[in-house]
């Protein structure tokens, strides 16, 4: 019997359909294998899989490729991150295939679906609330799956319409130093919403629905004054949403409604005063058919840097707000002292 630092080699075949999803792009994802379970030297040879390295880590890697080969026969595009969130969940005695959600849209050969289980959990909220808040990071699919869900809806026909917005504010912009007409300024606001839309629905047939109202991509301020009948809602970075702006969007909702609320709280562009993004998680967090999802670093689905790019930010920030607490309570103590 191998002892657990034994150098050991295992082949796993696999049938050829299969073995050319497993592979992915100049056998990226097989690289990928490598980086998750180090010690590991991954090579294939016609539909062989062999693997090579100390024993315990050797099984690791056995049961990550036996998983990522179960999921690609089941449909399941795998990518970078879905490789280390399988990983991951292996870790927590998870199933990965059990991670990622059923197929939202399949779109131009693509599927779109949760691909962690944070974003399944966020998906499965959206299923069974009527009001969704998916709060967290840059990356985590917030917006994207939303917009996914009520394509999906829309094409079920258990809404007449789509209706997304956001707040017409960013980073060291105001609209009036734009130039152009009203419609010009605010466009460039609202264009990550075209874009995703484009992706998900042909692109000649998105034009037509804009058109005829049954999808309506608006400022914030647009939805003052109306009620939100029969309609998927989606508001994106709610972040830079005041209080009042937040209330009278919740307000809003109609008979046969379902309002998914996006947004990530560490990045308010307000120029002063409270988020309204922020305070409603303190207001309305025990009403019933209302959730809050909130996803974390773990859940980013693009480049893996950006993972560790926000966890570096947030041990920054709380290095900084550990140094302003303790300079508050010196400055109280020196006063106390006088």
């Amino acid at each position: 019997m191998a002892t657990s630092d034994e150098a050991v080699a295992v082949e796993l075949e696999v049938d050829g359909v299969a073995m050319v999803r497993l592979l992915g792009p100049q056998d990226r994802l097989l690289r990928t294998i490598e980086r998750q379970v180090p010690g590991v030297r991954v090579a294939v040879r016609g539909n062989v899989v062999k693997l090579e390295g100390p024993a315990e880590e050797v099984v690791v890697a056995q049961r990550l490729v036996e998983e990522l080969v179960a999921m690609v026969r089941d449909g399941v595009e795998l990518d970078d991150v879905g490789v280390e969130t399988s990983r991951r969940v292996l870790e927590t005695g998870g199933i990965p295939s059990q991670a990622f959600g059923e197929p939202i849209l399949t779109s131009r050969g693509r599927t779109i679906r949760a691909k962690t289980p944070g974003q399944k959990a966020y998906t499965d909220a959206i299923d069974e609330h009527t009001i969704v808040f998916g709060i967290g990071p840059a990356g985590t699919g917030k917006t994207y799956l939303a917009m996914a869900k009520a394509v999906q809806a829309l094409q079920r026909k258990e809404v007449d319409r789509i209706i997304l917005s956001r707040p017409a504010i960013e980073a060291g912009e105001r609209l009036g130093f734009l130039p152009g007409t009203l419609t010009d300024k605010i466009d460039p606001y609202l264009r990550p919403l075209y874009d995703a839309l484009n992706e998900m629905m042909d692109p000649d047939v998105v034009p037509k629905l804009l058109a005829t109202g049954v999808v309506e991509v608006a400022p914030l301020a647009y939805m003052r004054g109306r009620t939100l009948n029969n309609s998927f809602v989606v508001l994106d970075e709610a972040q830079n949403t005041t209080p009042e702006q937040m209330k009278m969007f919740l307000t809003r909702l109609g008979f046969g409604s379902k309002m998914i609320v996006t947004g990530d709280i560490t990045q308010v562009d307000l120029p002063a005063g409270a988020s309204g993004l922020k305070l409603v998680t303190e207001i309305l967090d025990r009403i019933d058919d209302i959730a809050f999802s909130r996803l974390t670093s773990e859940d980013v689905v693009r480049h893996s840097l950006v993972g560790r790019i926000v966890d570096a930010y947030s041990a920054y920030e709380g290095r900084r707000q550990a140094a302003d607490y303790n300079a508050t309570q010196q400055a109280k103590g020196h006063r106390r002292k006088r």
